[in-house]
């Protein structure tokens, strides 16, 4: 029987497979500023936390919850910046561009939370210039955080910023990720139309992120803290199994619960000593 011809899913693998192969060595500094950022956190009992509009939600979703993820991440996901999967009519895509370009959306987000002093942000957005991505940043580092964040540095630095501070994440965040991707995300020219498709920001994104989780578990480990992880799903039914998972909600319900108890304990005077309204 012949080989298919896959001739576009070859192309799209290979150029894939090359800029997969160079995300590690020219951000190896930058990978290791941020696993230290995120070990301190967790074995503080501080937590990092992860943002993300449009698209870029789902690399928060790689990272908690999901197989082999471990207490001391946690996603902040605003639907209204997320679900747009309808594209069209309620809950559209138009809705969700827009409340990108928001001015102070951010700030109405952020103040939901009580963070804690040892606590990280992770703000990932591939173009790095939507007004709630750079408001996002900012508002974190106003509040004493660390900001770590993951772009397409090809992209972001052609980019027009769209913040009236003509601001960029990168000229916010403490550390910048890569993700390898290229302007305009997309990697495959198609023989025959003037149009280009295989977008490679979720896989570069996605080998980033796993790469600081290990790295953070791994530097737990060595520290003499066992991660408390998330149990296979694939073992549900369980004895064992089951207790691991209750373990785990348990765990995490307890990490993140000073982000609601310390609710209100900050001052008027502190908060307007950190821009916070």
């Amino acid at each position: 029987m012949p080989t298919p011809s896959l001739s576009a899913a070859e192309r799209f693998y290979h150029a894939a497979l090359e800029r997969l192969g160079q995300l590690l060595d020219p951000q190896r500094a930058a990978l290791d500023r941020a696993a230290t950022l995120c070990t301190n956190a967790i074995a503080g009992e501080g937590l990092v936390h992860l943002f993300g509009c449009g698209h870029s939600r789902m690399l928060c979703e790689e990272m908690t919850p999901r197989q082999g993820c471990f207490v001391g991440w946690h996603t902040i996901v605003e639907l209204g910046l997320t679900y747009h999967n309808p594209i069209v009519g309620p809950n559209g895509l138009r809705q969700s561009l827009h409340l990108e370009k928001t001015p102070g959306y951010a700030e109405q987000i952020l103040r939901n939370f009580a963070f804690g002093p040892l606590d990280v942000f992770m703000v990932i957005s591939t173009s790095g210039i939507r007004e709630i991505i750079v408001e996002m940043a900012e508002g974190a580092k106003r509040r004493g955080l660390s900001v770590i964040g993951v772009v397409s540095r090809a992209h972001c630095e052609q980019a027009r910023p769209a913040h009236p501070s003509g601001k960029k994440l990168t000229d916010v965040a403490d550390v910048i990720l890569d993700n390898g991707a290229p302007v305009g995300d997309t990697l495959l020219s198609l023989d025959g139309s003037p149009n280009k498709t295989g977008p490679f920001s979720t896989l570069g994104g996605a080998m980033i992120m796993n790469m600081l989780r290990c790295e953070v578990a791994q530097r737990l480990v060595d520290r003499g803290i066992e991660p408390v992880f998330l149990p296979s799903h694939q073992f549900v039914g369980s004895r064992s199994v089951e207790e691991q998972l209750e373990h785990f909600y348990a765990q995490y319900a307890r990490t993140i619960a000073p982000l609601y108890a310390r609710q209100g304990a900050a001052s008027p005077r502190s908060e307007a000593s950190h821009g916070i309204t």
